[in-house]
């Protein structure tokens, strides 16, 4: 599976995790923030998660 080696991801249960190594298959992916301010890595997500 071919996979973006700027993106890495450990989240083996999103459905564009590359299946061979620890990156992502998309070319690009969304952070977004839980709050109207982002203070610590805990107020961040990959908005482009999908369950796979």
């Amino acid at each position: 599976m071919n996979h973006n080696s700027s993106i890495g991801c450990v989240v083996a249960e999103c459905e564009f995790h590359c299946k061979d190594d620890d990156y992502c298959t998309l070319d690009k992916i969304q952070v977004v923030r839980h709050g109207h301010k982002a203070v610590s890595v805990e107020c961040t997500d990959c908005g482009s998660f999908k369950k796979g």
